[in-house]
């Protein structure tokens, strides 16, 4: 698909990245290039089809050539996050047994180079930027820009050898935290993105026409949702990539890069929105009208009923007209739609942009599944308390337990080595999602629950709460926790101390013993404090605790808090403490 698209494109640009203040580009052809040097070269250090290559990089253009270079090379990308601890790639490393690493930073390189150097597996690091380690043992070192030197020739051969690649070979294996604790790899086959970018293109031609679009990359490409649809859409379709500089200049990238398209996640539409509310707050009484304004004719056109009023027309168009318009060039002026994914979007804050005029799209789906399974388009009347209707060529139905089931060409091969784990989610072909819903009478997907423990944050991130929970009560001072975070931009934790440790804390410090009063103590809170943070420093920063507070009394089976097989009732505790951990979140 890309070098279909790098033919038809020729010397136009594709990649853009800010460089010394200055947004640079490199064209279709020249991308290519790079792309067959890449996978010339890493045939030529006696890589072989099907073998593993680790990426660990920020967002930039190198990510995208090294993506598709190691797929030319007819071997499988291994994304990891830029946020990972040395434990994190060592799992990574020792479970995909990766040939190759290629890294962008010495930054990165740092906390990433000690567990190459213990991997088994691991031969080469590519240093996108020159690395100060050339060797280390068995380790050898290459130099990026020797690696991506192609031709055009090299481009031909590459196409002649991609034609023995299918659409059931793995293309990427995506480590996703399980229930269990540690990352599971997905393999996502090639079939699977072409689905997905397939699926996410139709909707863009049906429902708002293609043209010379334009994408801001800023969720990490690591991330499947970003993966698909911020690289291989834009592919699809012969699209630009700008990549943002990060989030304190994303509104300035978006005006200066004026997309088309934005993939994100919830977490980002509420710091926009808050935003776009202080800015109109400063502006005086008119422009505080208009947003009240917009705000409810927007909540009577795409609320729950969902019907507009004949009444609200001529405001409608004066808003369209003037305050919306200076809303739209806030984003550059031409976004077509903002897509949201990763995690549960709160209906509110779909409202509020569409109130104001811009299109926002909520997806649904799971790295397991390629990941889009589902998204909201006009064409079948948003609704923002649904996800939409299955993308083409997937099929969905709803299990007698309420459980959402997906079949199709996006669905994974399975988990990486871990085949008891994926007969477990998928049966007859059928990928159980763990997400309770509905399909409405307009065939979207309404999700009412979640069937498993794992919490997804506000930025999409996965995290397995067992596996923090577990950390912590393996510390002396702990006997009980329960972490929460769903839909939230860190993880809290609840809190029950050992009574026996909390005894000899207190005789320590020459104090009467009282279980409840200590928990007021600042000294003995900061000892709990410390506990945790013991903890903290082996967990990524997605899995840090940051607040914590005290439940009232142990979990115990007689208060219904847990199940006679020890395991903590979340909901229980989630409806007993609903204000607690809610208060962490303001404090």
């Amino acid at each position: 698909m890309f070098y279909a698209r790098a033919q038809e494109r020729g010397d136009k640009p594709f990649l853009w990245a800010k460089i010394g203040g200055e947004w640079l580009s490199i064209s279709w052809t020249e991308a290519a290039r790079r792309v067959a040097g890449l996978a010339k070269n890493l045939k030529k250090l006696g890589l072989e089809p099907g073998d593993r290559v680790m990426l660990v990089s920020e967002n930039r253009p190198e990510w995208c050539i090294a993506d598709l270079g190691i797929m030319a090379a007819g071997c499988v990308t291994v994304p990891t996050y830029t946020t990972n601890t040395e434990r994190d790639h060592q799992h990574i490393l020792d479970n995909s047994g990766a040939r190759a690493v290629i890294v962008s930073t010495e930054k990165l390189a740092k906390i990433l180079m000690p567990a190459v150097i213990k991997s088994n597996e691991a031969e080469f690091i590519i240093g996108m930027e020159t690395l100060p380690v050339k060797q280390q043992g068995q380790l050898q070192y290459r130099d990026w820009a020797d690696m991506i030197q192609g031709s055009d020739a090299d481009v031909a051969a590459s196409m002649t050898a991609m034609e023995s690649v299918t659409r059931d070979d793995v293309a990427c294996i995506i480590y996703t935290s399980g229930t269990g604790g540690s990352p599971r790899g997905v393999m996502q086959p090639h079939g699977a993105i072409l689905h997905n970018a397939d699926g996410a293109a139709e909707i863009l031609r049906e429902d708002f026409g293609l043209e010379e679009e334009v994408f801001l990359s800023f969720l990490p490409l690591s991330h499947a949702y970003e993966h698909s649809g911020g690289q291989f859409l834009p592919i699809a379709v012969g699209a630009q990539i700008y990549y943002s500089e990060g989030l304190d200049k994303l509104m300035s990238n978006i005006e200066e890069a004026r997309p088309t398209i934005m993939v994100v996640v919830p977490r980002l539409f509420e710091v926009i929105r808050q935003r776009i509310i202080k800015g109109i707050e400063k502006q005086g009484k008119i422009p505080n009208f208009f947003l009240d304004k917009s705000l409810s004719i927007g909540e009577r056109d795409y609320g729950e009923a969902g019907r507009k009023r004949l009444r609200d027309a001529p405001m409608r168009f004066f808003l369209s007209r003037t305050f919306k318009k200076k809303v739209g060039k806030k984003f550059g002026g031409r976004l077509k739609a903002l897509v949201s994914g990763g995690a549960p979007l709160n209906p509110e804050i779909g409202l509020f942009f569409q109130s104001l005029g811009i299109t926002l799209l909520q997806g649904y789906g799971q790295t397991e599944s390629g990941p889009v399974l589902s998204c909201n388009r006009p064409k079948t009347g948003l609704k923002m308390d649904t996800v939409g209707p299955p993308l083409k060529n997937t099929e969905v139905k709803i299990a007698e337990d309420g459980e959402i089931l997906v079949r199709g060409p996006l669905v994974m091969k399975g988990y990486w080595r871990n085949k008891a784990e994926t007969n477990r989610v998928i049966k007859d072909g059928w990928l159980h999602t763990g997400d309770i819903g509905l399909i409405d009478e307009a065939g979207r997907i309404k999700i009412t629950d979640r069937k498993k423990d794992l919490i997804v944050n506000d930025k999409g991130d996965n995290i397995a709460p067992q596996k923090v929970e577990g950390m912590l009560t393996l510390q002396p001072e702990i006997m009980q926790a329960m972490v929460s975070g769903d839909k939230r931009p860190y993880i809290v934790g609840l809190i029950v101390p050992d009574p026996e440790w909390a005894l000899e804390w207190a005789r320590a410090q020459d104090m009467k013993y009282d279980f409840k009063a200590l928990q007021d103590n600042p000294a003995f809170r900061s000892a709990i404090r410390e506990a945790i943070d013991r903890v903290n420093k082996d967990l990524s920063v997605t899995e840090k605790v940051r607040q914590f507070e005290f439940a009232d009394e142990p979990f115990t089976i007689e208060n219904e808090e847990m199940t006679p097989s020890m395991k903590i009732r979340r909901h229980m505790i989630r409806s007993r403490y609903q204000e607690r951990l809610d208060g962490m979140y303001r404090s």
